[in-house]
């Protein structure tokens, strides 16, 4: 991309030249996803092999994926996010929740959604999709948890916007119940024990916000934290941005051993019924 002289000290023009171009941006989202191979990219994008070869190029070149050897014979690389590619992460799912909005909805800002929108379609669609191997989040002592439990024979993972927030007027629909949301999945934590499940609870809130509260409502189980957003670009999981930071929408997975999403819930509108859903749909799983 060529540029103006004007542009060498803008960062919004620096950026453009790795995230101003549409194959790019469906790369990083990709790989984001899990999609680190050359052929399953070439395969999710539809991109000709020449096409991607070039893009991967640049983006390699622009210090955003490293091209790690998996296979020597032939030689094989798979691409990963640098931690510059890791910190563009918030501009994807920041780009999606604008689109969702504004260009896929009415603009309404809500922490729900529409049956017949496009996050709910994209939320359905999610069974069957494994998570990228390795994907931890912070726990509430700040070192990174992983998203599945590797003891369980299912978890139930459910993402919520925040407790003890403050949302301002007009109240945001959807945006409450966070605190009733964890009360019930805490006096329900034994059920999902005897069934063999594990869960996990996930907002954008820092781990020491996570900390108080798990304190304060003694939470058993892991709360984790995705200000970084890596579940949400994993996934294309719904957001909002309220006070101040982006938000989940109220969801609900429940995932095998494997890392493989094999139910949703979505919206979440009946927080008691959610939970005995989940419940029940997570102990089939781990049967």
């Amino acid at each position: 991309m060529r540029m103006h002289n004007a542009d060498e000290n803008c960062g919004i023009a620096q950026a453009a030249v790795v995230l101003g171009d549409w194959w790019n941006v469906l790369v990083l989202r990709e790989i984001a996803r899990g999609q680190v191979r050359f052929d399953a990219l070439a395969a999710g994008i539809g991109l000709s092999r020449n096409v991607l070869t070039e893009r991967l190029g640049r983006l390699v070149a622009s210090g955003v994926l490293h091209r790690r050897l998996y296979q020597r014979r032939p030689v094989r690389y798979e691409y990963v996010l640098t931690d510059a590619g890791l910190a563009l992460l918030p501009l994807l799912v920041a780009m999606q929740d604008w689109g969702d909005r504004w260009m896929l909805g009415d603009g309404t800002l809500t922490a729900t959604a529409a049956e017949d929108g496009a996050e709910h379609t994209r939320v359905h669609a999610l069974p069957g999709t494994r998570l990228p191997d390795g994907l931890g989040l912070p726990g509430i002592q700040g070192t990174d948890v992983p998203v599945v439990s590797p003891e369980a024979a299912a978890t139930v993972l459910f993402t919520y916007p925040g407790t003890g927030i403050d949302w301002g007027e007009p109240p945001i629909p959807g945006a409450e119940g966070c605190t009733l949301e964890n009360r019930l999945f805490r006096d329900a934590w034994p059920d999902f024990r005897r069934a063999g499940v594990d869960l996990r609870g996930v907002s954008t809130q820092l781990p020491h916000e996570q900390a108080e509260f798990t304190k304060a409502e003694e939470i058993p189980y892991p709360l984790l934290s995705d200000a970084a957003q890596h579940l949400a670009a994993a996934l294309r999981l719904p957001t909002f941005r309220a006070a101040g930071r982006p938000r989940h929408k109220r969801l609900i997975l429940v995932l095998d051993a494997e890392r493989t999403v094999r139910h949703t819930l979505f919206p979440v509108t009946d927080i008691p019924h959610a939970v005995a859903e989940s419940l029940r749909l997570a102990a089939d799983c781990a049967r």
